[in-house]
This record gives C-alpha cells, structure tokens and sequence, in this order.
C-alpha cells in the first residue's frame, strides 16, 4: 500500500516526502475535527453502567 502511494506522488523524493507529511497532517487534523468527536458522541464514555462493588 505505501508503495503504491509512493509512485502515484509526482516529484522527485524530497518532494514526495513534503506531500506525504502534508497528506498524514490532514488525516490527522480530519480525525481530531469529525470523526473523534462523532465517536465520542455515539460512545460516550460518562455514562456507564457498571456499578462499584
């Protein structure tokens, strides 16, 4: 998988290099803006269920 990614990047390697860091930033930023708080959400790990012995 990172080598077909790897070959489908234009440029040479420094360049591919930049892109790739700036690809794994927005994956980064996508999960901590949406999906982080989406699963909170649905989880919501404040109400549990369990009760103390």
């Amino acid at each position: 998988m990172y080598v077909a990614l790897w070959r489908v990047l234009p440029g040479p390697a420094w360049l591919r290099v930049i892109l790739l860091l700036v690809l794994a930033a927005a994956v980064v930023f996508a999960l901590f803006t949406f999906v982080f708080p989406w699963a909170d959400a649905i989880l919501n790990p404040i109400n549990v269920t369990v009760e103390r012995p």
